[in-house]
């Protein structure tokens, strides 16, 4: 027996093997070349997701699992797992802080230890070529030119005036792109040309025309407070509709439903928009009252919001960009001159009046001619001190044998047979000749704006400027929400110990003093026995805990300083910062780029409180 015998073999199933061509085996080697790349592809896949530890749930998902599990079998009638989370989400949402705890309790605790064992993740660098953003003057300006006599002047009336002079339709996005890239959010600055140029409130009064002195704008503060509101905007959570408040604005009533309008719509078009294309409605807290809104530091307002997306843009936490692109974009236009050494411009507050779309053409084009962005030379004009204060007067002389008197107006302009003549910056002597023209500037002597605040000082134009950003009668607000009150800090320690004593915690220098913040209590003031100083514990929530830190509310100019110590604890555990204080003539909305300590969420107590062990040094310790 043989297994060629054709009785205990079928040769129809026998392979038979044949020796391959040379196309047959180069078309196998490719074919395997390919199993193999695709079977190496599967494998680095598989083997990344081995590597890669799955996120740890949220407290929602670690009860559902339990009441699913639960539901399911005392209701073996239900069909589906459908039915099972609907009734889990309703019983979610019908449990208190309490009932939840047990479960945000053992999410956090999965939390901490998977941010403990999983390895720090590398962002990824952000390259983007084109720039998204709401930030739309083009849409304000349609508006501005639509409002009637009445609307305009309430507009003036809340410090807004400046905006119905804005000509400019659309951003230049590459250069807002360059901006961006050399924007420090840390050190609030623009490094470009070689140099590094700070940006300060008062540049913002500069270029946009908004007061950059007032109490701190707060857009936070309990919901019940603007329900009404909220309802009459058709608010949702996703904001205000812009085409709401077009429609609004389209109405000739220029009252208080007006100027609110308004307002919420420069905010979301064009001084602080965000990554939404909505208004946000937290906006609605400083709009309570209308009558304050002419004392708020608008200045300083736009320049945090600013800061604070362009960072968030940068730690690429949003594509869009929110903030005010346009005062980046004149800023650079006003700092950097392309024009050489020699060259000077007429002087015109606000910037915001002397770029249309023909100079900014204009510029674009000559900025092209250089070769790019940053071919420049930064310059340092400065406007003239008391430019805003009508009561200055230049005398022109020697015109036609004739002399004229004049306001300084915001865009000086003098004509005389035809001709146009641009007035400089001022110099620092009384009268300067040009050609056949002698301009003097009379030595007025005005009080300090600080004046109903307690300041006593008389100055001249050429010292006004620079005794207002160092005035320690400047103003400080109230840190309470539902308090406009605004006063010298001396005025306001007085004001909080008669008027607030139980709204904070008194404590003395140099001793321990043991706090608590509850889950929703974003701040405490502190105000110290020995002399009143007001200070503020501030609470931040991020996501894997809690940040905090110490201001003290004191002009911003001010070179006294605190040091203050911080601890938590829980267990054997510890966490403790030293630094010193900042000065903030408020409460701070956000953080700004200082120290802070972050706490984890384990060391919360058991209903989210935090609690806390705050010293604080007089300032006269440290020598």
């Amino acid at each position: 027996m043989s297994l060629t015998d054709p009785q205990l073999v079928d040769c129809s199933i026998i392979p038979v093997f044949q020796v391959p061509n040379e196309e047959d085996a180069s078309m196998l080697g490719v074919n395997g070349e390919e199993n193999v790349v695709s079977e190496g592809k599967r494998m680095k896949k598989k083997r990344k997701k081995q590597v890669s530890a799955p996120r740890p749930a949220c407290s929602w998902v670690y009860f559902s699992r339990e009441f699913i599990k639960e539901y399911s079998a005392s209701h073996p009638e239900s069909s589906g797992l459908k039915a099972a989370t609907k009734a889990a989400s309703d019983a979610w949402k019908l449990m208190n802080v309490e009932e939840k705890e047990k479960y945000t309790r053992r999410a956090r605790e999965v939390w901490d230890d998977y941010l403990s064992s999983a390895p720090a993740r590398i962002p990824k660098p952000r390259k983007q070529t084109k720039l998204v953003t709401r930030c739309s003057p083009g849409r304000l300006l349609n508006v501005v030119q639509r409002l009637t006599s009445e609307q305009k002047d309430a507009v003036k009336d809340m410090g807004f005036g400046s905006l119905l002079s804005l000509r400019c339709r659309t951003l230049r996005r590459s250069l807002c792109l360059w901006l961006l890239e050399r924007f420090n959010t840390a050190r609030r600055s623009l490094e470009i040309c070689g140099e590094r140029i700070h940006l300060s409130p008062k540049d913002v009064e500069h270029v946009m025309g908004l007061a950059a002195y007032g109490k701190d704008v707060v857009n936070s503060g309990p919901d019940d407070l603007i329900a009404d509101l909220r309802n009459s905007y058709n608010a949702t959570n996703r904001g205000i509709s812009v085409r709401l408040l077009e429609e609004r604005l389209a109405a000739p009533e220029a009252g208080e439903d007006f100027k609110r309008s308004f307002i919420l719509y420069a905010l979301g078009t064009l001084l602080s928009p965000t990554a939404r294309l909505d208004v946000s409605p937290s906006f609605l807290h400083f709009l309570i009252n209308m009558d304050a809104v002419h004392q708020y530091n608008w200045g300083k307002f736009l320049l945090d919001r600013l800061v604070r997306e362009v960072s968030r843009f940068h730690q690429g936490k949003q594509r869009a960009v929110g903030g005010c692109l346009l005062f980046l974009q004149l800023f650079y236009y006003e700092s950097v001159s392309i024009e050489g050494a020699g060259s000077f411009s007429p002087i015109v507050a606000p910037c915001l009046s002397s770029w249309g779309e023909e100079e900014i053409t204009e510029r674009e084009k000559r900025e092209r001619e250089l070769g790019g962005y940053g071919c420049g030379e930064v310059i340092r004009k400065k406007s003239c001190p008391g430019m805003e204060f009508p009561e200055y007067r230049v005398q022109v002389e020697g015109l036609s044998g004739g002399n004229m008197s004049t306001g300084i107006e915001p865009n000086p302009v003098f004509e005389q047979d035809m001709t146009q003549i641009s007035v400089a910056n001022f110099p620092k002597s009384k009268g300067m000749m040009c050609g056949d023209m002698e301009m003097i500037v009379e030595p007025d002597r005005t009080a300090c704006r600080n004046k109903e605040y307690g300041c006593s000082e008389t100055l001249d134009y050429m010292t006004k400027n620079d005794h207002e950003e160092t005035c320690l009668y400047a103003p400080c607000a109230c840190p309470l929400p539902n308090c406009d009150f605004v006063g010298s800090s001396e005025q306001l320690s007085l004001h909080f110990s008669s008027k607030h004593w139980d709204a904070g915690r008194r404590f003395r220098y140099n001793i321990p003093l043991a706090v608590s913040l509850g889950m929703n209590e974003q701040f405490l003031v502190l105000q110290a026995e020995e002399d009143g100083v007001l200070f503020i514990l501030n609470k931040g929530v991020e996501t894997i805990g809690n940040i905090v830190m110490v201001t003290c509310i004191a002009p911003s100019s001010s070179k006294e300083n605190f040091l203050y110590d911080l601890v938590s604890g829980k267990g054997i555990s510890s966490l403790r910062l030293k630094s010193l204080t900042d000065n903030f003539p408020g409460r701070v909305e956000g953080f700004p780029p200082m120290d802070f300590l972050l706490i984890p969420f384990r060391f919360l107590g058991p209903s989210g409180e935090l609690k806390l062990e705050v010293c604080i040094w007089n300032s006269t310790e440290l020598g």
